[in-house]
């Protein structure tokens, strides 16, 4: 693979070979369509033409009926999933396509709620889930770990029971516990004891907020939640203050530019608030949320931020240092990485060499 391409008269180095971290990928949304296609013609799943017809869906969900039908087409893709061999595919063939991205960790979000009628019950569920983990790193060499994600859309009840499963594995590769689905539902303070539970336990509280709804929902994330990363963050862009706030207490903010623009949180890739977060000092982990319904990875995250911001080869360098930082990686495994970064960019891409 080369590792440099021109653009402009310039050289580039290959972000690909850019270690990284990846710190918001939701379990489903990661599988390969192909897989879909495949376990979809195994278990005579009807699939539309949306989830088939080999190009990304056409997405907006900023209005309740396109959050609808996003979640509904994610809720037929994970009804393919229905062995613990399916679950070690996803995972195995998630942490390859990392791989491949330049990802030297993964956390991957999960509410095993909605594998567990398939497999067995919860504990099942997340037991297959991080077994499968486990093997996948081990064949890989990619470090992962599991974030447990509670549902919005359920009652704050189903969440403490998930925070308390998520501690209960704390030591079996679970760090972290989120909150996801339509952040205009509730109140992020209805899920605090939820959270209250899963920090008490040793684990990183990540909930999603700041995507479909303003920077108000960024702040309860920081006020009720006490959030140490923010799924999205990407709205606190309108609020000056709130941008301090998050670089004073260094909130690293998961940032998904290909989902915003998916999604229609923005209307092109430009329109993302990237440099406004980077240049307040917020923390960013560059994350792809769902390839599988928003058809970019990785990699692809980090492109935009060349293509369409502007961001220099340093630029993207602190970035991956940044989504480094962010994880709950072990010491030894974050140095590892910040030292492949200083030596992606001492690899000058002058007169076009290519590294390996």
């Amino acid at each position: 693979m080369e590792s440099v391409r021109a653009r402009g008269g310039a050289a580039e180095r290959n972000l690909r070979l850019l270690p990284k971290a990846h710190l918001h990928l939701h379990f489903t949304g990661s599988m390969r369509p192909s897989t879909m296609l495949e376990l979809a013609d195994k278990y005579g799943v009807h699939l539309p033409e949306a989830l088939s017809g080999g190009e990304p869906p056409q997405l907006r969900a900023t209005d309740e009926r396109g959050w609808f039908r996003f979640q509904r087409l994610y809720d037929i893709a994970r009804s393919c999933l229905r062995s613990p061999e399916d679950i070690q595919r996803l995972v195995r063939e998630a942490a390859e396509e990392d791989v491949r991205d330049g990802s030297g960790w993964l956390e991957i979000q999960v509410d095993p709620t909605s594998y567990a009628p398939r497999l067995g019950g919860l504990i099942p569920a997340l037991e297959i889930i991080l077994d499968a983990v486990d093997s996948a790193s081990r064949e890989t060499g990619l470090g992962m770990r599991v974030l447990v994600a509670a549902n919005r859309m359920k009652h704050p009840l189903d969440a403490r029971t998930l925070a308390r499963l998520a501690v209960r594995y704390a030591d079996r590769g679970v760090v972290g516990f989120g909150l996801s689905n339509d952040e205009r539902r509730g109140l992020a303070r209805d899920f605090d004891r939820a959270f209250q539970i899963a920090r008490e336990g040793g684990l990183l509280a990540a909930p999603h907020g700041g995507e479909l709804s303003g920077p108000s929902s960024v702040r309860d994330c920081l006020d009720d939640l006490h959030a140490g990363r923010v799924g999205h963050g990407v709205r606190a862009a309108e609020d000056p203050r709130l941008l301090r706030k998050l670089a004073e207490r260094g909130v690293t903010c998961e940032v998904c530019p290909a989902s915003n623009v998916a999604l229609g949180v923005y209307e092109k890739p430009s329109d993302v608030p990237l440099r406004t977060l980077f240049d307040a000092g917020v923390p960013i982990a560059l994350g792809a949320d769902d390839p599988l319904l928003f058809g970019s990875r990785l990699a692809a995250q980090y492109e935009l931020a060349r293509e369409h911001h502007g961001f220099t080869d340093p630029e993207l360098a602190e970035l991956a240092r940044q989504s480094i930082r962010g994880s709950r990686a072990p010491a030894d495994v974050r140095a590892r990485l910040l030292g492949g970064v200083e030596e992606w960019l001492e690899n000058s891409p002058a007169g076009g060499t290519s590294q390996r």
